[in-house]
């Protein structure tokens, strides 16, 4: 079976924490094929941005894409290593080694095609693929990011691009809730959620998933699973 899970950055925010996430990618893998898309770890981006305003004031948006992509690959690469120490062979890719074409947007690139023929071989091979979210390349090599929340259309885009049945997305909540809970302690989980309710909660500005990754998942009938990465709470389903 085939099983794309992303990580949130705070899910992978210290060392314990990125062994703990690939200890359970190892305990899921027996028989299963396993796409992993990762995030930067904690505050990574913000301080990357902040080192570029630091050495430049008006910093160019290709410059700011070649920086602030590396905070995915890193994250991608310390979990490949953490799962290759249990045992099990993992390989990290960059958006533009698993196939993402992007416009040339800088900063706020589309996905225009994936070509997901690399990680379909690693697959077959026995690797656990991880990749680097919130980024592609255009058709001249040129780094993109996909904006803030990147790494979740990324893990749609690649369910839809490998035929997966659902996507599940890690993070530090155990779902969706009816209000932010760290401000509401009375908020309450939600089971379920169409794909409507949940792109009306992100446009009004729920940071559990980006607006465009709902919109893809909608658009191509992939369900969003979203549960906390910390323990094996029931999460919500996006449907």
């Amino acid at each position: 079976m085939l099983i794309i899970q992303k990580y949130g950055g705070n899910s992978l925010k210290t060392p314990q924490k990125i062994k703990a996430v690939a200890k359970r990618i190892v305990d899921l893998k027996k028989n299963n094929s396993l796409v992993i898309i990762v995030s930067a770890l904690g505050d990574t981006t913000d301080e990357l941005l902040s080192l570029a305003h630091q050495v430049c004031q008006k910093p160019a948006q290709r410059e700011i894409d070649m920086l602030i992509s590396t905070g995915e690959q890193m994250s991608s690469s310390l979990l490949a290593m953490a799962i290759h120490s249990l045992g099990k062979k993992a390989v990290s890719l960059t958006g533009s080694q698993s196939g993402i074409v992007t416009d040339n947007f800088h900063t706020r690139a589309k996905i225009l095609a994936i070509n997901p023929l690399r990680i379909k071989g690693l697959l077959k091979q026995g690797y656990i693929v991880v990749v680097a979210g919130f980024q592609g390349a255009t058709l001249e090599s040129e780094i993109t990011t996909l904006g803030r929340g990147g790494s979740d259309l990324t893990a749609v885009a690649l369910a839809v691009a490998l035929k997966a049945k659902r996507c599940e997305i890690y993070t530090d909540v155990e779902g969706v809730y009816t209000a932010d809970p760290k401000i509401v302690p009375e908020a309450k989980r939600l089971k379920e959620i169409n794909y409507e309710e949940m792109l009306e909660l992100s446009f009004l500005g729920a940071e559990v998933l980006q607006l465009r990754c709902v919109e893809m998942a909608e658009k191509n009938n992939i369900p969003i699973y979203v549960a906390s990465s910390f323990n094996s709470c029931k999460g919500t389903l996006i449907k």
